[in-house]
């Protein structure tokens, strides 16, 4: 697998999942008990947005001032907005003191981390070892935190059910192999027979809508709980733009999650658009009953 994310961190679709993942978080920390963080593809946990511009031997252009970039200013943001942009430049003075700008950026375990409560546990998976090590040091002194270095579609039969009963799962793999949705279906699946009140929620990429389509299709035949999509477009399908939007799929969504979230769904399409055809999206595959 040769996928770095370093050369897309804080791009636009960091800045959704994010914001998304926020207030999955906090909507789990409304009860008290606690519940188990799995990331399953958790990646490096810090981003030097300096390498970004860097490739692995030659110049390219970096992402992220078309993503977190774009955010910069004293602008209104609705709070699930205003709330990640907090935790971000919260996260920037830690590691390179105030007044650096926008050079470094956290993965989704730093804002589980930073969010998390003495009842809460992580388990962040990560199978290339350069990625692992980097995120075990990045971690190393996070209470109730485990690096592992495993291929995360194992971590979801061999963690779950948790000794908590409650856990908030995230699926987000660099998408490089060809039956990469067939291996969400099968996790998905293995997931809720285990945990079948957990919350998963899975990243994917807005580039061809047939396979899109054929990934709704296999899961709407699977008999799931409620389960919405939340889709952000930066331009249209006629956009040459290869990744031209993403969505998160939340199965078990707590309860009018996509209602709060759509104000700033909306939002962010408008200042994150690169194309005509920007907007945001909200469909249930299964709906409430």
């Amino acid at each position: 697998m040769n996928y770095r994310h370093q050369f897309h961190a804080a791009n636009f679709a960091d800045v959704m999942k994010h914001v998304l993942l926020l207030r999955l978080l906090r909507a789990m920390q409304k009860k008290e008990k606690g519940f188990l963080f799995l990331d399953t593809h958790a990646g490096r946990g810090v981003y030097d947005l300096a390498a970004a511009a860097q490739g692995d031997s030659l110049a390219r252009k970096p992402e992220w001032p078309d993503g977190i970039g774009r955010l910069a200013g004293d602008a209104e943001w609705p709070a699930p907005v205003a709330e990640y942009l907090e935790l971000v430049r919260e996260f920037q003075e830690q590691q390179a003191g105030a007044g650096e700008g926008s050079r470094f950026y956290p993965g989704s375990p730093w804002f589980a981390a930073r969010m998390a409560r003495a009842q809460d546990r992580l388990a962040v998976c990560e199978r290339q070892p350069e990625e692992f090590l980097a995120l075990a040091a990045e971690l190393r002194r996070v209470p109730r935190a485990a690096v592992h270095e495993m291929d995360g579609y194992t971590a979801v039969r061999a963690m779950l059910p948790p000794p908590e009963r409650r856990a908030l799962v995230l699926i987000d793999p660099p998408y490089e192999a060809q039956n990469e949705f067939a291996r969400i279906v099968r996790a998905l699946a293995d997931g809720l027979r285990r945990l079948p009140a957990g919350v998963f929620a899975v990243w994917y990429p807005l580039t061809q809508r047939a396979r899109l389509a054929e990934f709704f299709g296999e899961l709407r035949a699977m008999n799931l709980p409620p389960t919405v999509a939340l889709e952000l477009m930066i331009a249209g399908d006629e956009s040459p733009i290869k990744l031209r939007g993403c969505g998160l799929l939340v199965v078990n969504p707590p309860w009018q999650f996509e209602v709060e979230v759509r104000p700033a769904l909306e939002l962010l399409a408008k200042v994150l658009a690169q194309g005509p055809g920007d907007g945001a999206r909200v469909e249930w595959i299964v709906a409430e009953r």
